[in-house]
Formats: C-alpha cells, sequence, structure tokens
C-alpha cells in the first residue's frame, strides 16, 4: 500500500511542476498568476509572455501529463504505453500486483494525482492553473483517438465562440463519453478505472474554471483574439 501511495504521490509532484509560472518568471521576472485570468497555464502565459512562451508552456504541461503516467505503469510494472489496455500484461516484480485491474485503478489515481497537481500545486501555495494541458497529456496516454476527438470540440468551439474557456470545458466534459463511445468499437478491458480517472479528472479541470464559468455566465469573460 505505501508503494502504491509513493505513486500517487510521485505523480501529483510532477503533475504540480508549476512551468508556466516558471517561464514568465525567469523571462518577465514577472508571477504570471497576478495578471490576466491569473492561472498559469498556455493561455494565460501567451498574455503575458507571447505565444512562443505559451506554446512551450502547453507541450510541457502536457509533457508531464503523460510522464506522470509513464512513471506510475513503469512502477506497477505495465506497458508504458498500452492504449487497448486489452491484453493479459505481466504483474509487478517491484511492487507486487497481482492483477493488471488492480494495477489500473493506481494508474487511474496517478492520473488524477496529476491534474490535481498542476491544478493545486504545492509550490505555488496551491494555486496553479486550470489542468488542460496537463490532462491532455494524462489522457493522451490512457486514450489518444479520445483526444483528438475531444481536440475537435474544442477548435469547433472556440472557433465559433472564441472563448478557449467554453472550449476546454466542453472538451473536458467530452472525455468520459467519447471513451464510452470508443468502448463500444474497441471494448477496453479495463474501461471501468479508465472512465473513473476521466470522469474525476474532467471534473476537477470544470471546477478550475468555476471562475471563468460565473464570468461566461455574466458575459465578461475574454475572448481569444
Amino acid at each position: 500500500m505505501l508503494q502504491h501511495l509513493f505513486i500517487v504521490a510521485v505523480a501529483y509532484v510532477v503533475g504540480s511542476i508549476p512551468f508556466g509560472y516558471l517561464i514568465v518568471r525567469f523571462t518577465q521576472d514577472a508571477d504570471v498568476r497576478e495578471s490576466g485570468s491569473g492561472g498559469t497555464g498556455a493561455t494565460n502565459v501567451s498574455r503575458r509572455a507571447g505565444k512562443i512562451a505559451g506554446v512551450l508552456t502547453l507541450l510541457l504541461d502536457a509533457l508531464k501529463g503523460a510522464a506522470a503516467i509513464a512513471i506510475a505503469r513503469t512502477l506497477l510494472g505495465l506497458s508504458v504505453i498500452d492504449w487497448s489496455a486489452s491484453v493479459s500484461l505481466a504483474s509487478s516484480s517491484y511492487i507486487g500486483v497481482q492483477e493488471t485491474g488492480a494495477a489500473y485503478w493506481w494508474v487511474a489515481a496517478a492520473a488524477v494525482a496529476a491534474i490535481a497537481g498542476h491544478i493545486f500545486p504545492v509550490w505555488l501555495k496551491f494555486r496553479g492553473g486550470k489542468g488542460v494541458a496537463t490532462g491532455v497529456g494524462v489522457f493522451l496516454m490512457w486514450s489518444p483517438l479520445a483526444i483528438v476527438a475531444a481536440g475537435v470540440i474544442f477548435v469547433l468551439i472556440v472557433w465559433q465562440t472564441r472563448y478557449v474557456s467554453l472550449g476546454s470545458i466542453i472538451a473536458a466534459a467530452s472525455i468520459p463519453i467519447l471513451m464510452v463511445v470508443l468502448h463500444f468499437l474497441w471494448p477496453s478491458k479495463f474501461l471501468i478505472p479508465t472512465l473513473a480517472a476521466a470522469c474525476a479528472g474532467s471534473m476537477l479541470i470544470i471546477f478550475a474554471h468555476r471562475q471563468n464559468i460565473e464570468r461566461l455566465l455574466s458575459g465578461t469573460e475574454n475572448k481569444f483574439q
């Protein structure tokens, strides 16, 4: 049990690396949380330090999400990349997991922990970003097709409304639904832990957008230019 909790803790620490904050601090000598939406994500970083800094933040935040899952799977003795999750995998000699299904529940916990780490980073007094890019990295390791479909939804919403936050919220909410739909096309042996992680992660991302939701409802949310 302690080893499994260690894996979840590692995922949280990896997810909590505040790349956006560090980029703005090093390039602008400023706290990105003091401008724009107050987040440390790519959108707010681009407003403060330019598009290149925003793209770099996006890539690094997604990378840490994927890395957290890769580390968890490695420590659990699972394949680093296993998009089907439909074949039996060897039990872990490191931790001694006897059932792959049990291992996937711990990977699911690590996935949620990584997203939570980005939103509530211990290094920044638990005030971070919205978790979107980190969620992309996390769920890309679970279901790349669901991420591609959610990405299309995000682009369409932003294109029609110019609200990045609205696109992020709807795309995040769509991921669990997309995973269920894809399950009927390509059945997964471990849908339940995957779906649980998707639901919890999506709810965290939507919760992180609560102020954006208030501004959307009041008509004061900033539009993407």
